[in-house]
């Protein structure tokens, strides 16, 4: 049985949904935007996301999805936190909103086949969302790498902070790496998508991006190299390279890691560490303890937590973060149980990026961009609707002539 054929409408709902996770605070921008404006936009993308998922998949076919599954019981968690309005009405909007986004995923789920559709959508997406950020760069210079951010890299027509920008670029390296790697795209079309988003990933400085990216492409390729002589020269040259690298420019490479920050605001994780303990330190009730008190902006104090783990823990409570845990550890589980193949690496990729930048970026329990790099993990996991073992063909009965039957009587 052939798999069913993605229609192209799929694409323009991906592109809505990352639209929707873009976010409505960063940076000044040339041209200001209230933020009102920008929420509405954001909120209308996720809207028409899932009116036209709905439209394409009236019949409400979906396939059975364990991350899915897993991300409407993160659901049910977050609406029985927010119901006690602790973070404010607000926290019944974003449970909306996180039902609007789990709901477009059950309905895409029906085209999660374990081909790399989504790995193109993904990639294509975030491409153009940096090719804003670098149009933003060549007509304001001062405006993308203002002072404010140390000069770092921000987006200049639509409002991104550094370590945005930092992961939409190194998540679609990786994946064009991958694809380069598993001969699925030519090197020009390679280089055209990596050069640029290696030029703005260095601009951003952003540390927890460069290591995902790393170690990531580390494990993901590592899962290649007893099948792919192409990955075992890839991993060759690499090492070659960062050998070479890290004795010829050290230096270099220690100050844009440092970016200029003392041992004592580098060993605070920039601060991080400070709000974390004093969440971990703040009284709870035990309903709090376990549920959390509802979704919010993921900050504690008036201060950003930036940590997946805590954000989770903080609104959606122990509960909250079980189930985080449990996607990670399933869709890590069924990625190694998986046979080689560059479906597998992808999805091995995308799981180990979301988990090591889940230690200083929050996302992870609610509508996010990580939880659309998992969700195109596990369609890669997925096997195609029709697969299953070959059924033995039935050998038709051969008609014997009357004659035949007559003389066998006799």
């Amino acid at each position: 049985m052939e798999t069913e054929r993605t229609p192209k409408i799929v694409g323009v709902v991906w592109g809505l949904l990352v639209l929707n996770t873009l976010g409505s605070t960063g940076a000044k921008t040339i041209v200001p935007l209230p933020r009102s404006l920008i929420q509405m936009v954001t909120m209308g993308a996720l809207v028409l996301a899932f009116a036209l998922a709905l439209a394409v998949n009236a019949r409400l076919r979906v396939r059975p999805s364990a991350y899915v599954f897993l991300l409407t019981l993160l659901l049910v968690t977050s609406v029985i936190s927010s119901a006690h309005l602790e973070s404010g009405f607000g926290a019944l909007f974003r449970c909306f909103r996180l039902t609007l986004f789990v709901g477009t995923l059950w309905l895409l789920s029906r085209w999660w086949d374990g081909s790399l559709t989504f790995v193109r959508h993904h990639i294509r997406m975030y491409f153009a969302v940096l090719g804003s950020v670098a149009l933003g760069l060549l007509v304001s210079p001062g405006m993308a790498l203002p002072d404010l951010y140390g000069g770092r890299l921000v987006g200049a027509l639509w409002p991104l902070t550094p370590p945005q920008i930092g992961q939409y670029a190194a998540v679609i390296i990786g994946l064009t790496v991958l694809l380069l790697v598993g001969r699925r795209t030519d090197r020009t079309s390679a280089a055209v998508i990596i050069v640029p988003s290696l030029v703005l990933l260095a601009l951003t400085h952003t540390r927890t991006a460069t290591l995902g990216l790393l170690l990531g492409l580390v494990l993901a390729i590592g899962s290649l190299l007893l099948t792919s002589a192409a990955a075992r020269r890839f991993f060759t040259w690499a090492v070659a390279i960062a050998a070479v690298a890290a004795v010829g420019f050290a230096s270099m490479l220690q100050a844009w890691f440092l970016r200029g920050q003392s041992k004592e605001n580098f060993s605070s994780l920039t601060g991080r560490a400070k709000v974390w303990d004093a969440l971990l330190a703040a009284p709870r009730t035990t309903g709090e303890k376990w549920f959390g008190v509802g979704l919010g902006d993921k900050s504690f104090g008036g201060l950003p937590i930036d940590n997946s783990w805590l954000a989770v823990y903080n609104e959606q409570g122990l509960i909250g973060v079980t189930l985080v845990a449990v996607i990670i550890i399933v869709l890590g589980g069924v990625a190694l149980l998986r046979p080689p193949s560059l479906q597998r690496a992808c999805a091995i990729f995308l799981i180990s990026y979301c988990a090591i930048a889940s230690y200083t970026e929050a996302g992870l329990g609610d509508a996010s961009p990580y939880l659309l790099h998992l969700a195109v993990a596990a369609g890669l996991l997925m096997t195609p609707a029709g697969a299953g073992p070959l059924a033995t063909p039935a050998v038709p009965r051969q008609r014997i002539p009357r004659w035949a039957q007559r003389s066998e009587v006799r």
